[in-house]
């Protein structure tokens, strides 16, 4: 993303936004808490506070450039919104998300959509997962 994408979105282009919107493109693991990016920033020496981050991620999320996720209720994730649609599983034990696309799951799920006479507008499909022991 660049600077001219931050305008698109109608926000303005500072430091800050920048450096979170580059830490986004490059994450792994691709869904970050807010915690975990200015983790980040703080060990590539980047001066940004807590509650910026938060504040910023918010705001992408309102422009629509992150998504923002609450899998089980624990704290939120970030991912940048590439506009790929995909679903996730979440690992019960150790948080990890994976991310899948399942082309028989999203046309089972558009025909039960139809049989109830509704048009299927969006979903999230989560998943939690545990090892097989």
């Amino acid at each position: 993303m660049s600077n001219a994408e931050l305008k698109k979105a109608g926000l303005k282009v500072t430091l800050p936004r920048l450096k979170i919107l580059q830490m986004l493109e490059t994450a792994d693991p691709r869904h970050m808490s807010a915690e975990d990016v200015y983790r980040q920033l703080i060990d590539a020496g980047e001066d940004i506070g807590l509650a910026t981050v938060y504040r910023v991620l918010t705001q992408f999320e309102s422009a629509g450039l992150v998504v923002r996720h609450n899998f089980d209720g624990g704290h939120a994730l970030f991912e940048l919104d590439d506009g790929d649609h995909h679903d996730h599983m979440v690992n019960m034990e150790t948080g990890k998300v994976v991310e899948f696309i399942d082309e028989v799951i999203e046309k089972r799920q558009q025909q039960i959509a139809d049989e109830h006479g509704f048009e299927l507008v969006d979903h999230k499909l989560v998943l939690y997962v545990k090892p097989k022991k």
